[in-house]
């Protein structure tokens, strides 16, 4: 019988457990699944969701760029560094007021989490004072609140989490084999370290990557296998599509198919079955039946709003029709 075939086929690729009974993901079993038929990894990531989430449920972040541009990384993708001419210009931190009115308006439109990025390779002690007054200011509207800001001390992770900080995103972007390529002013062990800290500090994970960036599928399997490997693995797990800007080394990158995106969505909810796993970057970009499929194959979480630091995203009518279409409700 077909349907006995399938769940042959999508059930023999499974975690290891290794010598503390902890379930590990070998590369090659993670490449396995991304080999699969595209039909038996659909099958495999939709039902592993649904033992662990509504499926016709997702929840909305909004993310807001509270200090743009001047930033000394060297990122290949990132208009926002001092590196490229991508029109971008430097601008001071956003006061009090700004962040609470546009988290005001997130609320409204229905997010549930608000997440502030600032363009720093490392915040100082100072900035993360001010950061930690914004968070108390989004808590105080009955909002998660997440920051990206670049590496952290475990001090500063600390300062963070006393202010009431829920979640903490520090991307990992890409395999270890090809980090080197896509940036030269930091290593791949930094950004595992910030990841250390903030654990330590009791703050939720939020680390992903971005495709499309040149990189193989064996690179894909690679960079979800750091993710999942991860102990814990993130609880929050953003996957981007690049989104191309000129000025910056990628622009003119040979795009990703965008089928291939969704098989980097069902593999990183089947590595990784309790983690929200985000549809980011990108979107805009994309057509109404390829997120379709990105739900279907495990995405249960979004970023709301036109904008999403500095580039493109869908507007939030243009969101809230696709899931009435769909017939998903948000969180």
């Amino acid at each position: 019988m077909p349907t006995a075939v399938t769940q042959q086929a999508v059930h023999f690729i499974k975690p290891r457990k290794d010598t503390a009974n902890v379930e590990t993901w070998s590369r090659q079993s993670i490449e396995e699944l991304f080999n699969l038929p595209f039909n038996d990894l659909m099958f495999k990531a939709q039902e592993i969701h649904r033992q662990h989430f509504n499926p016709n449920e997702v929840q909305l972040s909004t993310l807001l760029s509270i200090k743009t541009g001047g930033c000394p990384e060297d990122c290949g993708y990132c208009p926002q560094t001092v590196h490229y001419d991508t029109g971008v210009e430097a601008s001071k931190m956003l006061d009090v007021d700004e962040v609470k009115a546009a988290a005001i308006e997130s609320k409204k439109n229905g997010a549930s989490r608000f997440c502030m990025g600032a363009a720093w390779r490392e915040p100082k002690d100072r900035d993360i004072e001010k950061v930690a007054e914004l968070i108390r200011t989004v808590k105080s509207l009955g909002m998660e609140a997440c920051c990206t800001l670049g590496m952290l001390s475990a001090s500063q992770a600390d300062t963070l989490k006393d202010a009431g900080l829920d979640y903490y995103n520090h991307n990992l972007d890409t395999a270890p084999e090809l980090y080197g390529d896509i940036i030269s002013t930091r290593d791949y062990q930094e950004r595992l370290d910030t990841l250390a800290h903030v654990r330590s500090a009791g703050m939720n994970v939020c680390s992903g990557g971005i495709v499309g960036m040149g990189e193989s599928r064996a690179q894909r399997a690679g960079l979800v296998h750091q993710l999942a490997n991860l102990q814990p693995y993130p609880e929050s797990v953003p996957i981007n599509n690049l989104v191309q800007v000129e000025g910056t080394p990628l622009h003119g990158t040979e795009s990703l198919d965008l089928l291939e995106f969704v098989r980097t969505i069902a593999v990183a909810r089947i590595t990784m079955p309790t983690a929200r796993v985000r549809l980011s970057a990108g979107r805009q970009q994309m057509g109404e039946a390829i997120q379709a499929l990105c739900f279907m194959a495990g995405a249960n979480s979004i970023f709301y709003g036109d904008k999403l630091l500095t580039t493109g995203n869908p507007d939030w009518q243009r969101d809230q029709a696709l899931l009435g279409k769909l017939g998903i409700t948000t969180t």
